[in-house]
């Protein structure tokens, strides 16, 4: 009897986890696009890309620098007029005073920097490389949501199996039990039977596990709080895998749709404008400057800041680099061959993508005839199961091949239930691939 009540709350559980269950594979998606903790990390290296296209243009910008100083001449330094100019003798004159004081304000303002003007170019690569991992960060959550997903329904499916099981297993126990009661068989045979019924109860309370184990994976995925209930809709296999052959039509492949080969292509973009850029530092760089200061002297403190004497001048300041080649040259080949090897390094990429979409595809294929197969086998395990079942109750057969014929069931299902998870892992492998993440998300 207290086996009875305990299949009777195990076949509850199922019903009230259905009862509360709202979320859907895409709402999970939409919820984990939204709330998941890398959002913030990749929105931030966005922000921090804008504020280093402003830093570039900054460079052009007019810049203003004041300065002051205050000098104490412990010891005011001499220079000597030589003997003949004034006078016979050398003769000691200061330049200066004990006290020496300095203010000036200065804006210069780049004319031509042509080493500027290329690595301008860079601020538009730069957000676009923000916006590609932002992408790239979208498609790993939807990935990952789905696949935790998967497995909370994988798990729910095999306990609702285990949970079959049990039941024909209690129901063999009662019968068993009865007969050994009338004498009719042996309690070794009711002892089998129960060894059976215990063996699929601890399969359940595996199952159990591995479901909150997913359930606690997905929560993270989603960015949703550990600690809270997370009511996941209970979906069973007439719904979902239709709803994954609807998207299993395979994706043309292109290159360009991998988001990793895009961004591949903005870091190969930037490395040709730093390239420009290190050979343009060969350019003459030309800039004005006007300033407008003033300064002070005394023996004591205060002339030295009340008795000021101003100045003020503008010009324009020309900058040849004449006698770093050899440095600017080593810098500029390692820039080119960091350039050429990123070009290279792409066809590279390129042709590792699209294997890894034909093998992904093939294994799709080949998962989803696997599982068709596994399905049939179900089946004809059963229905081996339901001849033989018969056959022992006219005692025909013996509780051996009666719980052999269990066992191929089993057998049938655990098999049928690993070609489903690789079927489902084979899809998102299959977009993942053909970097087209995004597009499964919103055909769900």
């Amino acid at each position: 009897m207290n086996k009875r009540l305990y299949f009777f709350v195990f076949a509850l559980l199922p019903m009230g986890l259905c009862a509360q269950s709202s979320y859907t594979l895409k709402t999970c998606i939409e919820y984990g696009l939204k709330n998941n903790r890398t959002n913030v990390v990749y929105e931030n290296e966005k922000k921090a890309a804008d504020a280093k296209a402003k830093e570039a243009l900054a460079e052009y910008l007019p810049k203003i620098g004041v300065t002051a100083t205050l000098d104490n001449n412990l010891k005011v330094q001499e220079s000597i007029i030589p003997a003949g100019v004034f006078g016979p003798e050398d003769i000691r004159v200061a330049f200066s005073q004990k006290y020496n004081t300095n203010g000036l304000v200065q804006l210069d303002q780049t004319i031509f920097d042509q080493s500027i003007l290329v690595g301008l170019k860079a601020n538009k690569y730069n957000k676009q490389q923000a916006d590609l991992n932002i992408k790239q960060n979208q498609e790993t959550i939807i990935y990952n949501i789905s696949n935790a997903y998967y497995q909370i329904y994988v798990y729910r499916e095999q306990l609702a199996l285990l949970r079959e099981n049990l039941q024909t297993y209690l129901k063999q126990i009662d019968i068993s039990a009865l007969q050994v009661k009338k004498g009719v068989t042996l309690k070794k045979d009711l002892d089998k039977v129960t060894v059976d019924y215990n063996n699929a109860l601890s399969q359940i309370r595996v199952a159990e596990s591995n479901l909150i184990l997913a359930q606690n994976q997905l929560k993270y995925e989603m960015g949703y709080p550990i600690s809270e209930q997370l009511a996941v809709d209970s979906i069973s296999q007439q719904d979902v895998l239709p709803q994954v052959a609807n998207t299993t039509q395979n994706p043309d492949f292109t290159v360009i749709n991998r988001t990793d080969y895009q961004l591949s292509e903005v870091n190969a973009r930037l490395l040709e404008i730093d390239q420009s850029r290190l050979k343009s530092g060969w350019l003459p760089k030309l800039s004005a400057y006007a300033k407008y200061g003033a300064n002070g002297f005394g023996n004591t403190l205060g002339p030295a800041v009340k008795e000021l004497n101003s100045y003020s001048a503008v010009g324009l300041k020309l900058n040849i680099p004449l006698f770093d080649f050899f440095k600017r040259n080593a810098q500029y080949n390692q820039a080119k061959y960091k350039s050429i090897n990123a070009v290279e390094n792409m066809k590279v990429d390129a042709g590792k993508y699209e294997l890894e979409y034909e093998n992904a595809k093939t294994k799709l294929i080949k998962a989803q005839s696997s599982l068709e197969n596994d399905q049939r086998n179900i089946v004809l395990a059963q229905s081996v199961f339901t001849v033989t079942d018969l056959q022992y109750k006219k005692g025909v057969e013996t509780l051996t091949e009666w719980l052999n014929a269990q066992s191929a069931i089993q057998d049938a299902q655990n098999t049928y239930l690993n070609s489903l998870y690789s079927f489902l892992q084979a899809k998102l492998d299959l977009e993942k691939a053909a970097g087209s993440l995004k597009t499964f998300y919103t055909s769900l």
